[in-house]
């Protein structure tokens, strides 16, 4: 789902950053996203060219086109060439949601804490996670999420089971019919 493209956000002090966390460009999202700005708001914001760590705190938002995220915290590590290399946000929870496709529709994902790794495109969910798209949901302790082939796996954890909900097939449902 996602391909990384970073973007140069110029932040206060002029300190450049490659800015926007994992599913900023979203291979499956709508193409339209990629050109959208990137609005990122936050109470402070940190850079540290020595460790390459960017750091956003208190109440983040993060827009670019239908993708919207809002978290507590969120922590992006930066190679030394400033491309992303990973994120994480947390919250209670940290939220993320973006359109997939129009068939598709709105996916959303929650968790007190959100991972996402650049070269695997491994979006990870941990905490109370919860993923949802198109009427159906996987719940858990932990989901992981391959961006790259759209492979999802929840994992139990903390007296918590793992929970599916598959909406019914427009061709299975019980009902009145028009004659």
């Amino acid at each position: 789902m996602i391909v990384v493209k970073t973007r140069q956000l110029i932040m206060a002090g002029g300190v450049l950053v490659a800015g926007m966390l994992a599913a900023s460009n979203v291979a499956n999202a709508l193409p339209s996203d990629a050109n959208e700005p990137i609005r990122l708001l936050a109470d402070k914001a940190t850079y540290s060219e020595r460790s390459g760590v960017t750091s956003y705190t208190g109440n983040v938002t993060i827009t670019q086109g239908t993708l919207k995220m809002a978290a507590d915290n969120l922590t992006v590590n930066l190679t030394p060439t400033r491309a992303i290399e990973s994120a994480v946000a947390t919250g209670r929870p940290a939220t993320i949601q973006q359109i997939v496709t129009q068939e598709k529709g709105l996916a959303k994902g929650q968790a007190n804490r959100i991972d996402y790794n650049v070269k695997t495109g491994l979006v990870t969910l941990t905490g109370n996670a919860r993923l949802t798209q198109n009427g159906g949901s996987f719940s858990g302790n932990v989901i992981h999420y391959s961006l790259k082939v759209g492979d999802i796996e929840a994992k139990a954890g903390n007296n918590q089971r793992v929970e599916l909900v598959f909406p019914p097939q427009a061709s299975n449902r019980v009902g009145v019919r028009n004659r």
